[in-house]
């Protein structure tokens, strides 16, 4: 190194000298042989990298030694405030919903904590990868901008001053050269495209024939195509192939063979033609070995000039200048060289160099706008080179984007220099070629090719977005003029949109293709927030808003002049009206949906409206040029387009129209939609005569001749019964319709409403229908472009939120004072909605309301509407022109005499509500005039005139009264009586004069009226009557009841002691203790057990000797109350079942739902599904939730998850019995007796009490054990089989009492009836069917007869020796007050002579206090279980002390299982045990050879998890792959039982599992939870349970946000915090071994979840 500086730095040419240098030592370092080495080859090549290559030039760099060098730099830099962090795929970013000037501002985790932003509401979200930390930007927050590290010191420099400045100049000159050189020398390569040559001056010395075979990343084909062309084209494992395809899918790249150039060539051969067969082939290229390595030493490069410029700001701003620097030939410079060549690199190349432009150009204010403008020019062609690379736009250099337009001051510089705006949407137009003979979109039969770049296209819009998200406060004159060049090229877009898919009604034949519609909708979508925003800055400048609405009513006229011209002008005439207009019709022509132009001009129509300017500059606006005829039509045709679909004369054009129309509706399009065609309805209706509105509007909805025939009152008679129907429904769809034209005025700029109101509006009419969680809500509310609803401001002043319990999630609910606000044809609900909410409002309103009966109708009258704008002001005289009061007319004289089916109720309901909205009108211009000269609306006088001739008939108002008392219309009364009322009320007030103020009658009170007042007597009077009939009838069946049940007492007595065996939860001590004892010892009245089959409904009692009856069960390994999780699973073939080891690292744990059969049924119910099962095969379904193969199949009654059964066996009775073999309790099967030690063995063979099919019962169940708990095929002669069972019932009992202990119930008594029928079952099934112990005490008194008295004996005493051999008191001793006594001696007696026979392994302890403690305490589980055991084995009632959790247990114990008061006397004459100790075994044990398990046992607890959510998020975006060398994770996933942080979900963590390839999750419970699994997801924010490779679920996560739902997905990024009780409920789930059935459950209930592969994770 020394020898080269002094000779470099003299050098006049550099670059020469360098380029000498690395061509001597690159190929000789990097890429020697084939790659895929040891990590130590990595290691290497990393340091001699270091040392020869990097090395020297930092030293040319500093001129001193680096690692001083670089301190000093960094000492003497003065950081900049930005904090620049890059992010990783899947890291916590953080954005605050209050202060983000956008939602693209992001912080991370650091800044994040340090910053204020913590209090507020913030949002989080996992990053995709490459943004970067906006801590320290001003520009992107509103406040706040600094974190406690970033904030800038007063010292710090002026951000004006040049940081180059203070750096050496020596140092400047020579730093300028070097990054010259090498950054020209990284260009050179990575844009190099010959495989051969290297650029001049970099020629290996001695150049050999090694290549290497370079495959490359697409992203056509899928892992198993590369995978299985690898091993073809260069035989490589499985293995091998799988890491190829991941280091390829990751870098982009990969060497796959390394050789001469035929050995090479061969395999691309192989690879291109196996992959070319349905695509283009997979991209191989056979370079020449010193090309990859100076490749791959060019990114190294790379990453070190990223690296030098963190420690001094005065590098950065060289290196930044060096890559900006302007140069003659085809690139500008060498950045712009990188970024016309991004397409051309390779995945790894380009993360690299992105990398480096973020920690250069984009932290250095100066250089990141002039680098903008560089990126602004060659935007068109970045974008269209984007659209021919095939990979994600991650890895595009076009993705930045989004740092330099989203910067406020920085976008609006390139859109006026630049003509950013104008260049984006230009592309965007050019790039989408098809279109129709009027120049129109056109998408139909996209090809795939097509499809995809449609979707690359669309990444355009999202940069469009970015440059007008903020909307200016101060204008230039150069940025008006160059947004309205913009909004002219976005004209140009809506033009080609206005019109697109047109669709004709189908007659006759239903449609054959279903037209292509999601293109154009997807379109809509993504432009809906552009087109709003445009609005939003029009809205902020006078002039750019007048010139705005002149462009878009011109390109309006353009759309205009293409419609058809030949249709034939016709002229209507109705109620003395008269208007020209023609002939179309939307059931015959074409129509479409598309009508952007029209829209963003009623958009724009409003704004004026909103901003005054219409009042204030009417002489410069065009509103002159407006044809309201024309404004009006093609928003008409759209909606009367919606009111024929409705009305079912649409069926036959298939589905893809009701998909529009719901999109249309829908929330994500109303708002540029729906909500504007209302808009330009109202617009139009506000400038034309209302009755030629009306008369065009009745002509579009082809119901003209209806209302215009002479006698319209008397309805007319169709024959065709389908055709009333559809005018039926469209009379109603235009009722609706005018009732929105004249009643929605909640847009600021129709009403006199703010924005606010809209929302809260919104919000009212959702929590209307139902109450709703936060996220409903959210969802049912349109989001702007800042992705907030608004909903935040206003949810709390009109709603209360209920917080969930342990399920569920919280509730808003709608405070009732604004209840009077609803209005029934609120636009914005569906069909389902209203309805919905109309039932749920008239049922509140009849609870607030005084008259009580269930179904007396309520009105739900119009709430009063607010004021309209100066520029809608005539929209009121829609309601009192003479069209519509012909119309309500009509319907009202149809209703009086309703001839067949000539209207509906819902016409009838929509006419009372428009009558209803026109008097509150008036109502509300008389309260608000001052004298009555000046109030224009006279709706009361025009109803009360009758019909002109030829058709005398009365007034609206006399009809309204002979409607009143109309039998058929019971549930308008109240409307109509409510009207009435409202016309008395305005007549009063127009009587009176002006000076006397209005009194106004509130609607919600009822009014004094003798009519209604009549009516509710009556009423109550028929309430009361049908009440005392009732009570008369109840009383009679009541005794009629006792009567029968005297007679037939026994009968019920049986039957009634049943049903409280079967509901009490103390249920064990009835349905269990048939053969207790009375408390002298003699047997009592012996109760026989009757149970159900749940199959054939007989009842049968259960005997040893009758037909078997079973219990459906559930068999499964456990590890739950393991205290070694590190123990491997025992070898099935060798592993000795007798004694279990003290860790319980496996168990068998049976479970089972409690419901009974007769062992024939179940026989056959199960042989039916088995049947089933191979008919399913055959014909191919998908899978079932449970395992047919494995004996595994539902429970017929509560399909619970079942593997066996457990027969029902009697009790074991007194010896008093009517059996002739007096002597024994316990009966055996004549089965392979286990061996048993000498001293037991009895030659003496009972006769067998179980009759057969018992026999065949207790074999089922056996077997199943054994094949669950060896893995092994049954196998009926292993002598392990009676052994399993034991151990099935020795683990289930042990279970049930920790998990009795953990949630601290009493011993009996809060048992669940399913497992005191497992419990009773097992143990009485495994000790009779398998015991060896036969000649029994017989004194019948206690618990536990003499022979099991000895055996409990001795296993106590062995069971205190374990306990004080592991008890190692560390506890200081307390001086304990007293003598000792009896026990602390007997303990400290035990303790020693255990010392001395084991010498000094054990410490000395002289408390005897303290170690009887400990053994009192580890004692206890075990006699508890022995409790247990013992209850069920001889059904003796446990003593009250047990029942109830409290204090006297350990007494209790000790008296019901016959143990002496003081325990220890038991060690007395038990010598054998001091001998066991003396095993050598037990030595090496205690002095550490091996887990030591302490007593008592700590139950299991699954793992602590942090209370914020966003530290596992963290945790997890630095977990790496542990196989694919520090690659990050894409699914993270955490063990809960083991805290294991897990690869999921990948190819590069698949092993082998019995011979199948499952997923690193699948893997992980083999071991740990033996097939179980409880998992966290971390990205996903979801719990995963899995059991075995085939069963898996999703569970809700232990994780709420503030309005206390989860947010699986993270979709919403709302802060999400530990719910403890959801944690317990997961805990309590997996301690009870109830996973696989909540499993069971789930796939039942969800048949997605079966066909997932739950292996792959």
């Amino acid at each position: 190194t020394r020898t080269h500086l002094p000779r470099w730095l003299a050098a006049a040419d550099l670059q020469q000298e360098i380029y000498h240098h690395l061509a001597a030592y690159v190929p000789r370092i990097l890429c020697v042989g084939p790659s895929g080495g040891s990590s130590r080859e990595e290691q290497r090549e990393e340091l001699a990298c270091q040392l020869l290559l990097l090395a020297p030039l930092e030293w040319l760099l500093l001129g001193a030694e680096p690692a001083a060098g670089l301190a000093a730099l960094q000492e003497n830099n003065t950081p900049s405030p930005l904090c620049g962090h890059v992010f990783k795929v899947g890291e916590p970013t953080y954005s605050c919903r209050e202060c983000a000037a956008d939602p693209t501002c992001v912080l991370c985790m650091q800044c994040f904590l340090g910053s204020v932003h913590k209090e507020h509401r913030y949002r989080m979200t996992t990053s995709g990868g490459g943004g970067f930390c906006d801590c320290g930007d001003a520009e992107a927050w509103k406040k706040g901008p600094y974190c406690h590290k970033h904030t800038p010191t007063s010292s710090s420099r002026d951000s004006e001053e040049d940081p180059v400045a203070l750096l050496p100049a020596d140092m400047v000159s020579r730093s300028s050269s070097i990054f010259s050189v090498l950054l020209r020398y990284a260009v050179a390569m990575l844009t190099w495209e010959q495989e051969d040559q290297l650029p001049a001056g970099l020629e290996p010395p001695d150049r050999g024939d090694s290549y290497y075979c370079m495959l490359f990343n697409d992203e056509v084909h899928t892992y198993e195509q590369v995978i299985y062309t690898l091993q073809k084209a260069v035989n490589c494992s499985q293995k091998e192939a799988v890491s190829f395809a991941t280091t390829v899918d990751r870098d982009g790249r990969k060497s796959v063979r390394y050789g001469d150039f035929q050995f090479c060539d061969q395999a691309k051969s192989v690879i291109v033609r196996n992959t070319s067969r349905q695509s283009k082939p997979l991209r191989v290229h056979v370079m020449h070995s010193s090309v990859v390595a100076h490749q791959c030493f060019a990114l190294k490069a790379l990453s070190w000039l990223g690296q030098i410029i963190q420690y001094s700001d005065g590098l950065r701003r060289i290196l930044c200048q060096v890559g900006l620097q302007k140069e003659e030939g085809e690139y500008s410079s060498l950045v712009d060289k990188l970024m016309l060549n991004d397409s051309k690199m390779w995945k790894g190349a380009r993360n690299i160099y992105h990398q480096l432009l973020m920690n250069s150009l984009l932290m250095d204010l100066k250089y990141k706008k002039i680098f903008a403008i560089q990126f602004a020019k060659n935007y068109r062609r970045l974008q269209t080179d984007f659209m021919e690379d095939d990979h994600e736009r991650v890895v595009s250099v076009t993705s930045l984007s989004v740092q330099l337009f989203t910067v406020p001051t920085m976008a609006r510089m390139l859109m006026v220099e630049e003509d950013l705006m104008t260049t984006i949407i230009r592309t965007f137009v050019d790039h989408l070629r098809h279109r129709d003979l009027q120049g129109r979109f056109q998408f139909d039969r996209y090809t795939a090719q097509q499809a995809f770049k449609f979707g690359r296209v669309q990444s355009l819009i999202g940069d469009l977005k970015y440059v007008l998200i903020s909307r200016p406060s101060e204008w230039s004159d150069q940025l008006r003029v160059k947004f309205l060049e913009g909004l002219d090229a976005f004209l140009e877009l809506l033009k080609c949109m206005q019109g697109m898919d047109p669709v004709v009604r189908q007659v006759g034949q239903h449609i054959e293709m279903e037209p292509e519609w999601e293109a154009a909708f997807t379109m809509q979508m993504k432009l809906t927030h552009i087109i709003s925003m445009i609005q939003e800055w029009c809205s902020s400048d006078e002039r750019v808003l007048i010139e705005a609405y002149r462009k878009c009513l011109s390109a309006l006229s353009v759309c205009h002049s293409g419609l058809p011209d030949g249709e034939q002008p016709i002229s209507l005439s109705l109620a003395g009206h008269c208007v020209e207009t023609f002939r179309y019709q939307v059931s015959q022509d074409k129509v479409s949906i598309h009508l952007p132009v029209c829209r963003l001009l009623a958009g724009l129509h409003v704004l004026l409206s909103r901003t005054d300017v219409a009042n204030r500059f009417p002489e410069q606006l065009p509103l002159g040029e407006l044809s309201p005829p024309l404004l009006i039509e093609l928003p008409l045709r759209c909606l009367v387009l919606c009111a024929q679909v409705h009305a079912g004369m649409w069926r036959r054009n298939g589905f893809s129209l009701i998909n529009q129309i719901y999109y249309y509706h829908n929330v994500k399009c109303r708002v540029e939609m729906f909500d504007k065609d209302i808009i330009m309805l109202q617009a139009g209706a506000s400038m034309m005569d209302p009755n030629h509105f009306l008369m065009i509007v009745l002509s579009r909805f082809e119901l003209f001749h209806i209302f215009s025939s002479a006698d319209c009152r008397k309805r007319y008679s169709e024959a065709n019964k389908d055709v009333i129907q559809q005018n039926n429904t469209l009379i109603e769809e235009m009722l609706h319709l005018i009732i929105m034209v004249v009643g929605e005025r909640y847009v600021s700029g129709v009403g006199q409403v703010e924005a606010f109101d809209e929302v809260r509006r919104e919000i009212i009419h959702q929590l209307s229908i139902r109450p709703m969680a936060h996220s409903e809500l959210v969802k049912a509310l349109p989001e702007n472009g800042n992705k907030e609803t608004g909903l935040e401001r206003v949810i709390d002043t009109v709603a209360s939120f209920k917080s969930p319990g342990v399920t569920g999630r919280g509730l808003y609910e709608l405070r009732p004072e604004w209840n009077r606000h609803f209005n029934l044809y609120f636009h914005h609900y569906s069909r389902a909605d209203q309805s919905k909410a109309e039932e749920a409002q008239r049922k509140l309103r009849r609870q607030n309301g005084e008259n009580t009966g269930k179904h007396t109708p309520v009105p739900l009258p119009p709430p009063p509407p607010p004021p309209l704008c100066p520029l809608f002001g005539s929209l009121v005289n829609l309601l009192q022109c003479d069209v519509l009061l012909a119309v309500e007319g009509a319907v009202l004289q149809w209703a009086v005499e309703p001839s067949g089916g000539g209207w509906t109720e819902s016409m009838l309901q929509r006419v009372l509500h428009l009558v209803g909205v026109a008097l509150l009108e008036e109502q509300q211009q008389l309260e608000n005039s001052s004298g009555d000269d000046d109030v224009t609306f006279n709706y009361t006088c025009k109803i009360t005139r009758p019909g002109e001739a030829p058709s005398t008939s009365g007034s609206v108002l006399a009809l309204l009264e002979s409607l009143q008392n109309a039998p058929h219309l019971e549930v308008h009364k109240d409307m109509i009586t409510w009207i009435l009322k409202l016309v008395a009320n305005i007549k009063t007030m127009r009587e009176r004069t002006p000076s006397t103020s209005s009194i106004t009658v509130c609607q919600g009170q009822r009014p004094e009226e003798t009519v209604r007042d009549k009516d509710k007597a009556e009423r109550k009077r028929k309430a009361e009557m049908a009440r005392l009939r009732r009570e008369k009838i109840m009383a009679q069946m009541s005794e009629m009841q006792k009567h029968f049940i005297n007679e037939n007492k026994e009968l019920f007595q049986q039957s009634l002691e049943e049903l409280e065996a079967s509901t009490s939860a103390a249920a064990d001590s009835r349905l269990i203790s048939h053969a207790g004892f009375t408390a002298d010892g003699r047997p009592s009245a012996e109760r026989r057990q009757l149970v159900t089959c749940i199959l054939c409904q007989e009842e049968q009692e259960v005997r040893g000797h009758g037909r078997a009856m079973v219990l459906a069960a559930f068999v499964q390994r456990s590890t739950v109350l393991s205290k070694n999780r590190r123990r491997n699973l025992p070898d099935p073939e060798h592993h000795d079942p007798v004694f279990m080891h003290p860790d319980l690292s496996l168990g068998i744990y049976t479970a089972s739902c409690g419901h009974i059969m007769h062992a024939t049924c179940w026989q056959r119910y199960f042989e039916a599904v088995q049947l089933k099962e191979q008919r399913r095969q055959q014909r191919l379904r998908g899978h079932t939730s449970y395992d047919v193969e494995n004996g595994e199949f539902l429970c017929p009654l509560c399909e619970c998850l079942s593997n066996t059964v457990i027969p029902l066996l009697p009790h074991t009775h007194s010896p008093h019995h009517r059996y002739t073999h007096t002597h024994t309790h316990t009966h055996t099967l004549p089965s392979p007796q286990p061996a048993v030690p000498e001293g037991f063995r009895v030659d003496f063979t009972p006769p067998n009490p179980f009759s057969s099919s018992v026999s065949e019962m207790i074999t089922t169940f056996s077997m199943a054990t054994y094949k669950v708990g060896l893995k092994l095929n049954p196998n009926e002669t292993d002598p392990r089989v009676p052994v399993l069972s034991w151990s099935t019932c020795a683990f289930t009992i042990q279970s049930i009492e920790r998990l009795l202990m953990d949630e601290e119930k009493p011993l009996f008594g809060s048992l669940p009836c399913r497992q005191v029928r497992v419990c009773f079952s097992l143990q009485v099934y495994s000790v009779m069917s398998y015991g060896s112990v036969h000649s029994l005490d017989q004194s019948g008194r206690r618990a536990v007869d003499s022979a099991h008295l000895h055996l409990l004996h001795l296993v106590t005493v062995a069971h205190l020796v374990q306990i004080l051999l592991t008890s190692t008191t560390e506890e200081v001793c307390m001086d304990h007050d007293g003598g000792e006594s009896e026990e602390e001696e007997l303990t400290c007696q035990l303790y020693n002579t255990l010392r001395k026979h084991l010498g000094s392994v054990l410490p000395e302890v002289t408390s005897g206090w303290q170690l009887f403690r400990c053994v009192k305490a580890g004692v206890l589980p075990f006699l508890r279980a022995a409790a247990l055991f013992f209850h069920y084995l001889n059904s003796t009632a446990p003593p009250a002390d047990l029942l109830v959790s409290g204090p006297g247990q350990w007494e209790a114990l000790l008296s019901f299982l016959s143990l002496p008061s003081n325990l220890l006397q038991l060690y007395h004459g038990q010598h054998t045990l001091l001998e066991w100790c003396c095993h050598p075994g037990v030595r090496q044990t205690l002095q550490g050879g091996g887990v030591l398990v302490k007593f008592p046992r700590e139950s299991n607890r699954l793992i602590e998890l942090p209370e914020d959510y966003s530290v596992l998020i963290n945790q997890a975006s630095s977990f790496t792959c542990p196989r694919s060398g520090g690659d990050k994770s894409r699914a993270p996933t955490l063990c809960l039982v083991c805290g294991c942080m897990l690869c999921s979900q990948s190819y590069c963590c698949q092993t082998e599992l019995d011979g199948e390839d499952v997923g690193a999750c699948t893997a992980h419970t083999s071991t740990c939870g033996a097939g179980l699994g409880l998992f966290l997801r971390v990205r996903e924010s979801q719990v995963l349970f899995v059991a075995g490779k085939t069963k898996g679920c999703f569970y809700p996560p232990p994780y709420l946000d503030d309005y206390g739902e989860t947010d699986q997905g993270l979709k919403r990024g709302n802060p999400l915090h530990l719910c403890a009780e959801r944690y317990r409920k997961i805990q309590r789930l997996w301690r009870q071994h109830g996973i696989a059935e909540v499993i069971g459950h789930a796939q039942e209930a969800n048949q997605t979840l079966v066909a997932i592969d739950w292996q792959h994770l």
